[in-house]
C-alpha cells in the first residue's frame, strides 16, 4: 500500500486489502442500511469520537419508550405492585450486566454508580487500607501512569487515609518480575491496590489482562513489598467495542461507564465487584436504602446484607437502569455481539492507521506523528483508536486547535488535548514534569485550547471509531488530512511583513449619520485596486481630530506608569469603517459614528438568538444568521430586524423592566449573564425564518455588570471591565492592509478575485483601520482614538464564521485553510481591544476618519517619533 497512489490509498478495496483475513465488512453488508435506519443524524457528520461518547441507535431509544409507555416504575424501595416491577427489573438488569461479562452473581456483584468515576471513587473510599504507622505493614495504591484522570486522582483520598501511592510506568510492569518476593514474605496479608486500564484511552494500547493473575499470583510485582494484591480493572474505554470475560480474567473491581457502550443512557456506571472481596470493603455514610436498621438518637447502624444495597445510596438511577436491558439487546441485534465489533472497529483503525503512516510531503517528510506502542497489526493488543498530532513540511507541529477548526469545516468530529491522561500524554509527546507546570505558567489549563507552548504541542489529536463507524468515514477523514496538508502545501508562501499601501475612496458628505435607522452602505468604500495611506473624509462629524495639545494628553494618559514606545513610521492611521452587532451572529449595522458605553459600542452584541434549550444559536449551527440585518434608529429608540421574505420586526432599545420580564441566566463562551425574553412576536419572527423553535433575548442591563466581567490588567483603576454578550473583549479590530495581503493569498488559491469588502465583513470587527503596514496591530499593547483609550488583551484566534459569505451566507473551507497557511499554522486575525474612557471634554463618540494612536509592545524595539509631525501622527 506504501507506493499506492492516493486515489487507491483511499478506495474500498484497499480497505479490504488491509482487512485482517476472514474479517466480513459491516455485520454481513447491513451497515450501510443499519445506519440510515438508526443513526439518521449521521447524515453529513463523520463522528469520530467514539472513545469519548458513542452514539445511540433509534430502536433502543423507542424500545425504552415504549417500555416507559406500557409498564408504571415506581420507586424500588417501595412495597407496592408498581415498586416491585421496578426492583425485580432492576435485579434482571443486574444478570443481564453480569452475562455480557461472561459471569455470574456468584463470583461478582454489581453496584451501580454515576459512571465510572463514582465507581474509582467507592473503591478508594471503601478498600480495605491500613495506613501508616500502625503495627501492620501498611498499604500502597499502585496505579499505572498511562491511566484516567479519575485513576490518578483516587490517590488524593488514600493520602487522607494516610496511604502511600506509587505511580508505575508501563515499562515497570514488564520489569516487575525482578520485585518478587522470597518465600518467607510471601504470607504477609496487608492489602495492596493496583489499578490499571485494560485500554489505554489515550493510544488504545491494551495492557494484558493476563496481568491480573499474574500479580495476584506474585509472578509479577508492582512493587517490591510484602502483602495481598487486589486488581481495579479500568474496563471504561475498553468494554466499549471490545468483549470482556471476566470468568477468565477475575479482576477485584471493574468499573465501567454505560454511555462508552450504548450512548445511552448518561450518567450511568457500574462497579463489578468480586465476591471474594465485596466482605472487606468498609463504609462510613449510609444513605437511604442502605440500612437493615439505624437509631436517629444512638450511634447504632446495622447496614443491609446485599452488597449491592450496602453501596447504593439513595434511590437509584432506576429508569435510566432499565433502559441498560433494551440497550444489550439493541447492540446484540444490530451487530451479533461484541467479538464482531472489535474486529470492525479495528478493521477501520488498521486501515487509517496504514494510509496516515504513509503519507508523506514532496520533500519525504510524514504528515502526521502517531503516538502508539503498536503496529496495529493485532485487536488483542490494539484498540480503535488512532492518537497524532499533525506536522509541517519541517516537522513542526501544528497546534491541534488549528487542526480541530479545519476538521469543523468538514463536519469531522474528534477529540483534541490530553484527554484526561496527562501520564500518557507526557510519555508519548516527551513531556517532562516541569514542562507540564511551565505551561501551567504560560496559561494552558487542560481542556482549553492553548495547542502549543514554545512551540511544543500540549497535546494531540485523538480519533476513535464506533460499531456503526463505516469505511466513508475513516475515507473521509483521511481525505480532509489529504486535502489541507498536502493539495497545495508545495504552493503555500506564508505571509511577509511587507508594506502594502492603503487607499480609501473619500466619503460624500451626503451618507446618513449614525442616528439614522436605515442601514448604511460601507463607508468608506475600499477600492480594490490600491488603498490610498490618508482617509479624505468631508463629514465635519467623521473627520473630527483632536487638537496637538489633546493628543499630546491622550499619549501621555494612554501608559501612566511606563514610557510608551511609539511607532518610528510617522504615516498616520485612521479608522475606516464602525460596525456594531446589535444580535449576535447576525449582519453587521455600519455607522460613520456612534456612541460608546460601558460595554464597548452602544448596543453592540445586546441581543441573541437560543434554541428552545436557552443555548446561543451562532451562525456555526445556522449561517442564514447572517442573513438577519438589525438596525439601530437612536432618535426612535427602535432596533428593526429585516431579511429577505420576512416583514420588519422592531424590538424597543428601552428595556423591558416591568414584572413581566423574567430574568433568567444564560451562558455565553465561559461568561455567566443575566437575561430576558424578547417574547413570543420576535420568538415566532425568527422560528419561522430559521425554520426551528427559537427566541430572541436580551442582556439584562441592571445586573450585567457583575455577572459577565473580564479581569484586565493593565487600565487604570479598573479591575473588572463589563462585557455585552460577546465572546472574548468588547472591542475588536482589523487592519485593511492585512486584510488586502489576506486577499492576495485567498485569490490566488480560488483562482477568482474577491472583494476587499466582503473580506473585511467575513472577519466581523468592530474597526477597521488603515495602518501604513500588514500586521502591524499585533506589535501594539495600547491604542487611542480620540478620547478613548484601549489595551490590546490579545490576537482573535479565528474559526469557521470567517468561511460564511456574510452576503449569502454560503460556506467555503478554503478562506480559513488559507489563513491558517498563510500564517504559519495559526488563525490569528485581528486584536481584541478593551476600553476605558479617559476624562476629557470630548464626547465617547467613536467616527469614522479618527486617527489611531498606538504604543507599541514594550519588547518592541522601535523608538518614539522625534518630530512634532511624527507625534501627531504616530
Amino acid at each position: 500500500m506504501a507506493g499506492a497512489p492516493r486515489g487507491e490509498l483511499l478506495s474500498f478495496g484497499a480497505f479490504q486489502a488491509a482487512c485482517p483475513a476472514g474479517y466480513d465488512y459491516g455485520y454481513s453488508g447491513g451497515l450501510r442500511s443499519l445506519r440510515e435506519r438508526e443513526f439518521p443524524q449521521l447524515r453529513g457528520i463523520t463522528y469520530l469520537d467514539h472513545a469519548g461518547s458513542t452514539l445511540f441507535p433509534e430502536s433502543l431509544l423507542k424500545a425504552f419508550t415504549d417500555d416507559l409507555r406500557n409498564n408504571i416504575y415506581g420507586n424500588p424501595h417501595s412495597q407496592n405492585i408498581s415498586s416491585k416491577l421496578t426492583y425485580d427489573t432492576i435485579e434482571h438488569v443486574r444478570y443481564r450486566i453480569l452475562q455480557h461479562f461472561h459471569t455470574s452473581a456468584d463470583d461478582y456483584t454489581i453496584i451501580f454508580t454515576s459512571g465510572c468515576t463514582a465507581a474509582l471513587k467507592l473503591v478508594a473510599e471503601a478498600f480495605p487500607w491500613i495506613p501508616e504507622g500502625t503495627k501492620q505493614p501498611s498499604s500502597r495504591f499502585c496505579y499505572l501512569t498511562d491511566s484516567h484522570t479519575s485513576v490518578v486522582g483516587m490517590r488524593g483520598i488514600t493520602a487522607s487515609m494516610n496511604v502511600l501511592s506509587v505511580p508505575i510506568k508501563p515499562k515497570e510492569i514488564l520489569l516487575s518480575e525482578k520485585n518478587r518476593l522470597p518465600a518467607e514474605e510471601q504470607n504477609c496479608t496487608t492489602p495492596h491496590l493496583f489499578s490499571y486500564p485494560a485500554q489505554s484511552n489515550f493510544s488504545g494500547t491494551k495492557y494484558p489482562l493476563s496481568w491480573i493473575q499474574d500479580i495476584k499470583s506474585g509472578k509479577l510485582c508492582p512493587i517490591k513489598i510484602p502483602g495481598k494484591w487486589f486488581i481495579l480493572l479500568d474496563a471504561a474505554s475498553y468494554v466499549s467495542s471490545s468483549p470482556l470475560d471476566l470468568g477468565v480474567h477475575q479482576a477485584d473491581f471493574i468499573p465501567i461507564s454505560f454511555y462508552k457502550i450504548f450512548g445511552f443512557p448518561t450518567g450511568l456506571g457500574a462497579l463489578l465487584v468480586n465476591n471474594r472481596i465485596a466482605p472487606l470493603l468498609k463504609k462510613t455514610y449510609f444513605g437511604g436504602g442502605t440500612a437493615a436498621a439505624y437509631l436517629a438518637g444512638e450511634d447504632f447502624y446495622y447496614p443491609r446484607k446485599s452488597i449491592a444495597e450496602r453501596f447504593e445510596d439513595g434511590t437509584v438511577s432506576f429508569l435510566d437502569i432499565i433502559a441498560l436491558k433494551h440497550g444489550f439487546d439493541v447492540l446484540e441485534k444490530l451487530t451479533g455481539g461484541m467479538e464482531k465489533i472489535k474486529q470492525h472497529t479495528f478493521a477501520l483503525a488498521h486501515y487509517t492507521y496504514t494510509v496516515l503512516s504513509t503519507l508523506k510531503y514532496a520533500n519525504g517528510a510524514p504528515v502526521v506523528r502517531i503516538y502508539s506502542d503498536t503496529d496495529f497489526s493485532n485487536p488483542d493488543v490494539q484498540g480503535p483508536i488512532i492518537n497524532f498530532n499533525v506536522l509541517d513540511e519541517n516537522g513542526e507541529v501544528v497546534g491541534f486547535s488549528q487542526v480541530d477548526k479545519m476538521a469543523n469545516l468538514y463536519n469531522i468530529h474528534f477529540r483534541t488535548g490530553c484527554f484526561c491522561n496527562t501520564g500518557a500524554c507526557q510519555m508519548h509527546l516527551g513531556l517532562s514534569n516541569e514542562d507540564i507546570q511551565r505551561n501551567l505558567q504560560a496559561g494552558h489549563v487542560c481542556g482549553d485550547d492553548i495547542d502549543l507552548v514554545d512551540g511544543r504541542p500540549t497535546g494531540s489529536v485523538r480519533i476513535s471509531f464506533g460499531y456503526m463507524s463505516s469505511f466513508e468515514d475513516a475515507q473521509t477523514f483521511l481525505k480532509f488530512i489529504i486535502t489541507t496538508r498536502l493539495s497545495k502545501s508545495d504552493t503555500e508562501i506564508p505571509f511577509q511583513s511587507s508594506v502594502t499601501k492603503l487607499v480609501t475612496e473619500s466619503v460624500s458628505d451626503d451618507h446618513p449619520s449614525f442616528d439614522s435607522g436605515d442601514k448604511l452602505s460601507p463607508i468608506p468604500h475600499i477600492m480594490d485596486r490600491e488603498l490610498r495611506n490618508n482617509l479624505s473624509v468631508t463629514k465635519t462629524t467623521g473627520s473630527w481630530q483632536p487638537p496637538e495639545a489633546e493628543a499630546e494628553s491622550i499619549r501621555a494618559a494612554v501608559s501612566e506608569t511606563v514610557v510608551p514606545t511609539y511607532r518610528k513610521d510617522g504615516r498616520p492611521i485612521t479608522v475606516t469603517n464602525i460596525y456594531l452587532y446589535p444580535i449576535k451572529s447576525c449582519s453587521a449595522f455600519e455607522v460613520t459614528e456612534w456612541p460608546v458605553g460601558n460595554q464597548g459600542l452602544l448596543y453592540d452584541r445586546n441581543w441573541m438568538v437560543v434554541n428552545q434549550n436557552g443555548v446561543c444559536v451562532t451562525q456555526k449551527q445556522e449561517p442564514s444568521l447572517c442573513l438577519v440585518n438589525p438596525s439601530i434608529d437612536l432618535k426612535k429608540k427602535v432596533m428593526v430586524i429585516q431579511a429577505e421574505g420576512m416583514d420588519p420586526i422592531s424590538v424597543p432599545l428601552e428595556e423591558d423592566t416591568g414584572k413581566e420580564a423574567v430574568i433568567c441566566e444564560s451562558k455565553v463562551c465561559s461568561h455567566r449573564v443575566k437575561t430576558y425574553d424578547c417574547g413570543e412576536r420576535t420568538a415566532d419572527w425568527f422560528s419561522l425564518f430559521l425554520g426551528r423553535p427559537c427566541r430572541l433575548i436580551r442582556q439584562s442591563s441592571d445586573i450585567k455588570d457583575r455577572s459577565h466581567q473580564k479581569n484586565t490588567k493593565g487600565l487604570a483603576s479598573a479591575t473588572n471591565i463589563s462585557l455585552s454578550l460577546v465572546n472574548e473583549a468588547q472591542y475588536l479590530l482589523i487592519n485593511a492592509t492585512s486584510i488586502m495581503q489576506l486577499k492576495e493569498h485567498v485569490s490566488a488559491r480560488l483562482e477568482e478575485p474577491l472583494e476587499i469588502e466582503e473580506l473585511i465583513r467575513r472577519f466581523r470587527a468592530n474597526l477597521v483601520i488603515s495602518a501604513p503596514e500588514s500586521f502591524e496591530e499585533e506589535e501594539w499593547a495600547e491604542i487611542s482614538i480620540g478620547a478613548l483609550r484601549f489595551q490590546v488583551v490579545g490576537p482573535c484566534s479565528r474559526c469557521q464564521i470567517i468561511c460564511i459569505d456574510q452576503q449569502s451566507g454560503e460556506r467555503n473551507k478554503e478562506f480559513l485553510q488559507s489563513l491558517s497557511a498563510a500564517r504559519g499554522k495559526k488563525t490569528n486575525f485581528g486584536i481584541y481591544l478593551m476600553n476605558q474612557p479617559l476624562h476629557s471634554s470630548f464626547p465617547d463618540i467613536l467616527l469614522v476618519g479618527s486617527q489611531v494612536l498606538p504604543v507599541l509592545k514594550e519588547n518592541t524595539e522601535i523608538q518614539p517619533p522625534t518630530s512634532s509631525e511624527e507625534k501627531c501622527s504616530g
